[in-house]
């Protein structure tokens, strides 16, 4: 089950990588598709896992780590995406948080029709060696207090070799709870995604 959200007249397609025990509901998430839609972009929230297997994790917290089927779930997404009409146009980006960041990375190195990436104190160093394989322009977001999460996402950024990037949001720790902190991930996350996904006649145009 999905959420999708497409403005009139859309630029770009976001779908939305949860981790870490999250879901389509995520009010971090919903909040910044928000500000994607308010930015011309469509976007598409969903679970990368059923009901059955929410209720697993969130005894055992293992397939929250299980990047290899996060990732599977995320292309048969972006298959799905890709097949109807209405959007197969689109040029695509995936936002990741947590895990699920992991997961949005590695699709994207499997997927080079993917045009961006957004990670949002995300674990990028989960995707290991698809990292060096990613095409995707990368932004990596990361509170400025959440110190563990910064390490492994300077040690990640050190390995992409595509345009990437990471923004520190000072002041902010893991679910950038702080006051004006979501805000600054959601405008980071648009100007990203704005810049980086561009339709095939704004390329033409532009050129």
């Amino acid at each position: 089950m999905g959420l999708l959200d497409i403005p009139t007249d859309a630029r770009g397609l976001v779908l939305f990588a949860h981790g870490s025990g999250s879901s389509r509901l995520s009010p971090r998430n919903t909040s910044v598709a928000g500000e994607l839609w308010q930015a011309g972009l469509a976007t598409l929230l969903f679970d990368l896992l059923s009901e059955d297997e929410e209720r697993i994790d969130a005894q055992t917290r293992e397939l929250r780590f299980d990047i290899p089927l996060l990732t599977r779930r995320l292309i048969a997404a972006t298959h799905w995406v890709q097949a109807q009409p209405e959007l197969r146009r689109l040029p695509i980006g995936y936002f990741g948080a947590s895990t699920g960041a992991a997961a949005a990375l590695s699709a994207a190195a499997q997927i080079p029709t993917v045009s961006a990436v957004v990670s949002r104190g995300g674990r990028p160093d989960l995707a290991g060696d698809a990292l060096a394989h990613v095409r995707a322009a990368t932004l990596l977001i990361v509170g400025g207090r959440d110190r563990e999460v910064l390490d492994l996402n300077r040690h990640a950024l050190a390995r992409i070799t595509c345009t990437a990037r990471l923004e520190i949001v000072p002041g902010a720790t893991h679910l950038f709870e702080e006051p004006g902190a979501l805000e600054r991930v959601a405008a980071l996350a648009a100007g990203w995604f704005s810049t980086q996904l561009v339709l095939p006649a704004q390329a033409t145009t532009a050129a």
